[in-house]
């Protein structure tokens, strides 16, 4: 790596290992549930209880669409997610929570709360850049989010699209 504190190569290193050494912890509580990170994922993304087109999931999930149906098939025999036709483009298939997809989300996501929770993030200092009243773990969320929008070209097109014509 660089001699150079900050470099964008201790960037990637740092956000690569804090993703796979987080991912490690949570898929051990998880495990107990015989459920994959990628299923938690789905999970999440699915807790708001909008319903999600399967390629949108696929995108959030960091999975491949085939990759992804096979994961929402066994969600789906678990009873923990179904699909519906879009009502407005019958070509797009939409999964949702079931009632016992939300009860185990909740109850996850109280064991995996805690788990961060030990992690003594939301004891960490706050950054300068922080918004006023925001908590420590929010904010690091809140800045990885911008940090995301700012990568992505396809959130890059939405937030553009969002803000209308430019003059």
């Amino acid at each position: 790596m660089s001699d150079v504190p900050g470099a964008p190569a201790d960037l990637l290193r740092s956000l690569t290992r804090a993703e796979r050494l987080l991912s490690r912890r949570l898929g051990a509580v998880l495990a107990d549930d015989a459920l994959s990170i990628e299923a938690w994922r789905v999970l999440c993304l699915l807790a708001d209880g909008q319903g999600h087109p399967m390629s949108e999931v696929s995108a959030e999930a960091s999975l491949p669409p085939g990759t992804l149906t096979k994961l929402v098939d066994q969600l789906v025999d678990r009873n923990l997610v179904f699909r519906r036709i879009d009502p407005v483009d019958r070509r797009r298939i939409r999964a949702y929570l079931t009632a016992r997809g939300r009860r185990e989300h909740a109850r996850l996501d109280e064991r995996v709360r805690a788990s961060i929770a030990e992690l003594g993030i939301t004891e960490m200092g706050v950054a300068e850049t922080s918004e006023p009243g925001m908590p420590p773990a929010a904010n690091l969320v809140h800045q990885l989010d911008d940090l995301i929008g700012r990568l992505d070209p396809a959130r890059q097109r939405v937030h553009a699209d969002a803000a209308g014509p430019h003059r």
